[in-house]
């Protein structure tokens, strides 16, 4: 699951000059907490996915991560589409249409597209979680005890992590 993550990366001369690029774009817009300004956002208001079945998503969605379905209706943009959402905590939404009789094809990699989508949730149901995947025979990558990246009903990638919001890997964000 991982594997494209490494791609031509692996390299060490290309590796070098990717990260001296990066450096240089810290350098010249990351600022420290001190200097920068306040967000103009308020949060998400919902992060809006397509699926191919909607019971199947709410099964999963709800029924094996425990984010719970607050709303169904019917999609504004297309007759006949379903568009719902789970909370995911702290007043953000993840969203869902289904698209009927459109030919769709599977999940891709493009670009300005979804690559994955991380939900930080406590450490408790991260562990329950993990152990229905083992159960189940669902397929994971787990990195670093904190970090579960799988794939959802139709090939999305996830990752739940066990850190708390603004913080990664026990370092904090930002």
């Amino acid at each position: 699951m991982g594997d494209e993550l490494n791609g031509n990366g692996n390299d060490d001369g290309r590796r070098a000059a990717l990260a001296g690029r990066r450096d240089e774009i810290a350098a010249a817009h990351l600022k420290p907490r001190h200097q920068r300004p306040p967000s103009t956002a308020r949060g998400v208001h919902h992060v809006a996915l397509i699926c191919s079945d909607v019971e199947r998503t709410v099964e999963f969605y709800d029924g094996v991560l425990g984010f719970p379905l607050i709303e169904m209706f019917e999609n504004r943009d297309y007759a006949g589409s379903t568009h719902f959402f789970f909370d995911i905590g702290h007043g953000n939404t993840l969203a869902f249409f289904d698209l009927p009789g459109l030919p769709l094809g599977p999940y891709a990699e493009v670009l300005g597209g979804h690559h994955h989508l991380a939900i930080s949730i406590d450490r408790t149901n991260w562990e329950r979680i993990r152990t229905r995947f083992d159960t189940d025979g669902t397929e994971y990558a787990n990195i670093d005890h904190s970090s579960m990246y799988f794939r959802g009903p139709d090939g999305e990638r996830l990752e739940l992590i066990s850190d708390p919001l603004m913080e990664m890997y026990g370092k904090p964000v930002g």
